[in-house]
């Protein structure tokens, strides 16, 4: 997969809907009843974060999920990526960028959104061929403000802001010209899904997809 082909699958993912969970999930137990709760709230596209044994796990049963696309996230190396594509990630999403890392995507013709933080990065991508970028960590990198200034020389750019965006920020956001979706963990806390309130994390995403796209 070139990385432009790899941009294009990537922004049909991100225009799914608004927001795309980051689930960080320790019990396989809950992952299909997670991502159905989701599915049916109009959140289709879940990344689910290798921050746990169980993440890749996780992602093989999401994937058995009618109408979602489940995503790898927190992708570090080409392990990683390996893994990912044999659990059933349909996307990959990491932190930064490495050209060991992109290149094993594209070897594996995994989508990435691939993480930038700097108009540097961002370049450097760019020059590779990713149009599609995370912008990462969101809030800690100067929130929409500084990716609406990114955005000003690079308008080629389309960005996934994600890391400390919620309900309340994520307007800010979505109302950017190169803002294609957001990233956010607020619509599966940990509460709901411990307790098994799927009715209420359907909520949370109905909530969330309704978001309006600039």
């Amino acid at each position: 997969m070139t990385p432009q082909d790899a941009s294009r699958r990537a922004e049909e993912i991100c225009r799914l809907a608004p927001v795309i969970p980051v689930l960080v999930v320790s019990d396989p137990a809950t992952a299909r009843p997670l991502a159905e709760a989701l599915v049916a709230g109009g959140l289709t596209a879940l990344e689910v974060t290798l921050r746990t044994p169980a993440a890749l796990e996780v992602i093989a049963e999401m994937a058995k999920v009618e109408g979602g696309t489940v995503g790898a996230g927190t992708l570090l190396t080409p392990e990683d990526v390996t893994k990912a594509v044999e659990a059933g990630a349909k996307f990959g999403v990491c932190p930064g960028a490495t050209d060991r890392l992109m290149s094993a995507a594209e070897d594996a013709d995994l989508p990435m959104l691939p993480g930038t933080a700097t108009a540097t990065e961002a370049m450097v991508l760019l020059e590779r061929g990713y149009t599609v970028q995370k912008f990462f960590p969101a809030e800690a990198s100067g929130g929409a403000p500084a990716l609406k200034a990114i955005g000003a020389p690079l308008p080629q750019i389309r960005f996934c802001p994600t890391g400390g965006v919620n309900l309340k920020n994520a307007p800010d956001y979505l109302g950017l010209a190169n803002t294609l979706c957001v990233g956010g963990s607020w619509v599966a806390p940990g509460d709901l899904v411990a307790a098994g309130d799927w009715e209420g994390i359907t909520r949370l995403a109905r909530e969330a997809a309704a978001l309006p796209v600039s």
